[in-house]
């Protein structure tokens, strides 16, 4: 039966039309103004894309949010109408090598690249100090954030982050050909049978849609190869740079907010079967975290995957919510 609903569902998704928005989604409406910083970084300029949502009656407080590997900053749309409604200002960038900022043909990718970025980019808005939001490959960039600008921190949030586990622990190190191999080999129907799988326990919603789309319009380009070169390189970065060895030099509020279906982890399909098993357990590697985080508190979400935020919005906010007014 679950192999006549997946052929189904292949078929709607080839069914499907897609649309390619440009190597850098030029076609793709966002929810919010988009504006753009250019940065120079490694001899070359790069310009990243990032909405600046300003609330009508401001509580002088400022939230960033940081995406995840899958998604631009467009997946924020709701949790930000909510803060903004709040009175936060909002402040949502696109990553280099993600949504409508700038994929470089060449370009060294790091967790502290990311959070030099996004610093200057706090500087340039005149944001001395916010809180941060960061979902999976987000909330791993969130903690290096946290950790290299301790003071520009009020509170930590992280939802589901991937990294609460060191993986090469499990398996070696694979090459940049096997991440780029990943990259070249996706398509619309690949991307969303892993949503589908994986995020979402095999339940569609048409709300989840658009998180297929944009991915998919990327394999649609004459350049796809550039985008794919780039998201390898941040697998890459993703598996060679943990966070979780340093939880313990958290020293800000920490909230982590964990669905409890979540089994995410990168290089899992390298791993023996029984690895396999161990790998990406987040209600022990949530609780596992916040014993460790020294001012960490812990929501679990059970029968919720790796998108909270999008699976389940109410519990996701209420507790987000409560935990940025608390004094």
């Amino acid at each position: 039966m679950r192999r006549l609903i997946m052929l189904i569902v292949c078929t709607v998704v080839s069914l499907h039309a897609l649309e390619y928005y440009g190597k850098n989604l030029e076609g793709y409406s966002y929810p919010f103004e988009v504006k753009r910083y250019n940065l120079n970084i490694q001899n070359q300029t790069v310009s990243m894309a990032y909405m600046d949502v300003v609330p009508e009656h401001p509580n002088g407080d400022a939230i960033i949010l940081f995406h995840g590997k899958n998604f631009t900053g467009a997946y924020w749309e709701q949790t930000a109408k909510v803060l903004a409604a709040q009175g936060y200002r909002v402040v949502i960038p696109d990553q280099i090598g993600f949504g409508k900022s700038s994929k470089p043909e060449h370009l060294q990718y790091s967790f502290q690249m990311f959070a030099y970025n996004t610093a200057a980019l706090m500087d340039h808005l005149k944001i001395a100090k916010s809180h941060i939001l960061g979902h999976s490959m987000g909330g791993m960039l969130a903690v290096r954030y946290a950790l290299m600008f301790p003071q520009r921190v009020e509170k930590l949030i992280l939802e589901n982050p991937i990294g609460l586990e060191d993986w090469q622990r499990f398996i070696p190190n694979p090459s940049f050909d096997y991440w780029y191999a990943q990259e070249l080999n996706k398509n619309a129907q690949a991307i969303y049978r892993y949503q589908l799988e994986s995020y979402y326990d095999n339940r569609w919603k048409a709300q989840y849609q658009p998180w297929v789309d944009i991915l998919a319009s990327f394999t649609l380009g004459a350049d796809y190869p550039n985008v794919a070169w780039n998201q390898a390189l941040i697998s890459e970065m993703i598996f060679t740079q943990p966070v979780c060895h340093q939880f313990d030099q958290l020293k800000m509020p920490v909230l982590l907010i964990i669905g409890q279906r979540d089994r995410t982890a990168l290089g899992k399909p390298l791993a023996s079967e029984s690895v396999r098993k161990e790998m990406g357990n987040y209600p022990e590697l949530g609780r596992n975290a916040a014993k460790t985080i020294p001012n960490a508190m812990l929501v679990e979400l059970p029968g919720i995957g790796h998108l909270p935020h999008i699976e389940a919005f109410e519990p996701f906010v209420k507790a987000l919510s409560a935990f940025l007014s608390r004094d």
